[in-house]
């Protein structure tokens, strides 16, 4: 056991650090390496889908030469994705009503982002694909466009799913299948389940007490798809609305950025970005009482994961930052609002 408190201590110290570094970034540096970001990523993604490393039956992971540690590529994608969305939106407030002119900046790379991750992660497909909708309504794009979009994408999720019927090997459409039929039965068929609503109910109101769990020598996935359950049943449901209220916090606190901030790309940034966090961790919280079917979702900042970390600590990082710039502005109006943000400068 000491193994893995030392390789997640580790991984809190890189968390840390990168989140320091990323805090002391001017953030508007992000608007000219964007593009170059997402075309890297989607190249992981395609390599990940054919050649990733598979663990449960899904190739999510490529492994780092040397060191030989895996990284899941989905996490750095959603990173890229939110930041080049971000930087499009603002920038190209002039063209952006216009439907031919929003496909290809902003429409396609979130569809191939979704596309590649979707056979091996649909879970998290959907959650980037949620989350890419709100940043483009949060960036004035219309409804009709939005529909659209949401459109494209079911008809190309609806083959993914037909083209797992053809090559289960490859996709993961059985598993999609039984995690909701499982749900939908609510009979207490799947074991996990079973597990998490034991650890809940044994949590009460205060818990059993720090480390004095007993459903983690049981519940498969307890330190990551699971760990909410662990979190009520040792701290009790004064514990579990206390770590809801925090991330609820931290999405008030980047609306006060946005409302702050005198430019578009700080305040969709920090927006795209703390949702992506708030929205996983709901989903996490959500499986964990039976409210969602079962997925492969971890719960931001807390479950064990190096490469979910670390991303995640690099977002806050870049939250802080536009925070930082925000607040040494010395002719910032305290009460600018979201439609007098001005558009950034076009950046070719």
């Amino acid at each position: 056991t000491e193994y893995f408190l030392i390789e997640q201590i580790t991984y809190v110290c890189l968390g840390f650090g990168f989140m320091w570094l990323f805090y002391r970034i001017d953030y508007r540096k992000f608007l000219k390496i964007a593009p170059y970001f997402l075309l890297i990523t989607l190249g992981l993604l395609v390599y990940t889908l054919f050649f990733g490393h598979e663990i449960h039956n899904a190739k999510r992971w490529i492994v780092i030469p040397l060191i030989n540690k895996t990284i899941q590529t989905s996490d750095l994608a959603k990173l890229a994705l939110f930041i080049y969305l971000a930087r499009t939106l603002a920038t190209k407030q002039d063209v952006i009503k216009d439907m031919k002119a929003a496909w290809v900046p902003l429409f396609i790379p979130v569809t191939l982002v979704c596309v590649f991750i979707a056979p091996n992660n649909l879970s998290t497909a959907l959650i980037i694909f949620l989350t890419s909708i709100l940043v483009l309504f949060i960036g004035r794009i219309s409804l009709r466009f939005i529909f659209s979009l949401s459109l494209v994408v079911t008809i190309l999720g609806a083959g993914v799913f037909l083209l797992g019927l053809i090559f289960p090997n490859q996709i993961r459409t059985e598993t999609w299948i039984n995690r909701i039929a499982n749900f939908i039965k609510q009979d207490d068929s799947t074991f996990q389940v079973v597990q998490s609503k034991i650890a809940i109910a044994n949590g009460g109101w205060t818990g059993l007490g720090p480390g004095h769990s007993v459903q983690k020598n049981f519940l498969p996935e307890a330190w990551s798809d699971f760990i909410y359950s662990i979190i009520v049943e040792e701290y009790g449901l004064i514990g579990g609305i206390i770590v809801m209220v925090l991330y609820i916090w931290l999405l008030i606190r980047c609306v006060k950025i946005v409302i702050r901030s005198p430019k578009a790309f700080g305040a969709i940034l920090a927006m795209a970005l703390s949702l992506d966090i708030v929205i996983n961790a709901f989903a996490n919280i959500c499986v964990s009482v039976q409210l969602l079917p079962a997925t492969g979702l971890t719960l931001p900042l807390i479950s064990k994961g190096g490469t979910s970390l670390i991303m995640y600590s690099i977002s806050i990082g870049i939250i802080l930052s536009v925070s930082r710039i925000v607040e040494g502005h010395t002719d910032l109006d305290k009460n600018v609002s979201p439609q007098n943000i001005q558009p950034d400068e076009n950046t070719n």
